[in-house]
């Protein structure tokens, strides 16, 4: 018993640390939704300041670099709403991968720009352009799961059958141009992505309509996937691969993809998106629901792409 005791400990502990964190999801979108990074707009010091500190995590979580300058992949993002100085502004996707030494890589992906002051033509609170919008759902929510997805995996002690490369888009609000850059720019072969996993506005559960899954139908293997999942979450299932975010991208170079997001509500674009207003324990059981279809589709050797419009 003595010699099995510290081993039966270990175990638990390991479980224990590697569950998802509702403490650690509340302490990401609190730093990232904070006044004090001004709406993370795009060519802002404050997306900056938030792509270093999502950065800080997965250099933390012991993920391999896998940008095209360390963590980061840079690129240009042009406006096109409205006219201003700057119109072409610096912006970076930060890449983090978890080499499990397979031949293929499952993609999980959030987006981490907001719209600053809404002065770039993409507010919806036309009385308050010019104050910041903080974009706790939006999204914030999305990158907090992706780092404590990216913890999870990392630090749960199992090889999985899957590499996971780990992406934080930016500008995404100015057109999906931070994933549209890296899927033609991908620093792995696109034909060794297994399938894409994309959060964006994850954070505002309302149990009448529930989590929305879109891109259900493309891939062939997604059906199964699902089979036999276990959560308190109202969800429904879209077989759409396009949706308005990321992982639209992904699905136009023919790779399967899913969408999370807990569809829209009044603070949407607004100066209203705090952090104060973010489900915790919803948003927790969510990820939990993610990693049920992300366990499960590492079961699947094959998932072929499907068109679905």
């Amino acid at each position: 018993m003595k010699k099995i005791l510290p081993f039966i400990f270990l175990l638990n502990f390991v479980f224990i640390e590697a569950q998802i964190s509702t403490e650690n999801l509340e302490k990401h979108v609190y730093y990232l939704a904070s006044d004090k990074m001004k709406g993370r707009q795009t060519g802002s010091k404050e997306l900056k300041k938030a792509g270093k500190y999502i950065k800080r995590h997965f250099k933390k979580y012991g993920l391999e670099p896998k940008g095209e300058k360390c963590f980061w992949q840079p690129f240009d993002a042009k406006i096109h709403r409205v006219v201003v100085k700057d119109s072409t502004r610096k912006a970076e996707n930060i890449i983090g991968f978890l080499d499990n030494k397979a031949e293929k890589t499952i993609v999980i992906g959030a987006h981490y720009d907001h719209i600053g002051y809404g002065d770039l033509g993409n507010s919806l609170d036309s009385l308050n352009i010019g104050q910041i919008h903080n974009g706790a759902d939006d999204n914030a929510s999305g990158v907090a799961g992706l780092l404590e997805l990216a913890r999870y995996y990392s630090q749960n002690q199992i090889v999985e059958k899957y590499n996971i490369l780990f992406i934080a888009f930016a500008a995404e609000e100015l057109g999906l141009l931070g994933s549209k850059y890296f899927v033609n720019n991908s620093t792995i072969p696109l034909d060794e992505i297994h399938w894409m996993l994309n959060m964006d506005m994850i954070g505002r559960y309302n149990p009448d309509h529930g989590l929305s899954i879109i891109g259900y139908g493309t891939g062939s293997s997604f059906p199964e996937i699902f089979e036999g999942i276990e959560t308190d979450i109202n969800y429904t299932k879209n077989k759409d691969g396009r949706g308005g975010s990321d992982q639209t991208s992904f699905y136009d170079k023919e790779i399967p993809v899913l969408f999370f997001h807990t569809d829209g509500h009044p603070d949407y674009h607004k100066t209203g998106d705090d952090a104060h207003k973010i489900d915790y324990k919803a948003l927790s059981s969510i990820l939990e629901l993610e990693i049920q279809v992300i366990d499960n589709s590492m079961l699947v050797s094959e998932l072929d792409f499907i068109w679905t419009n």
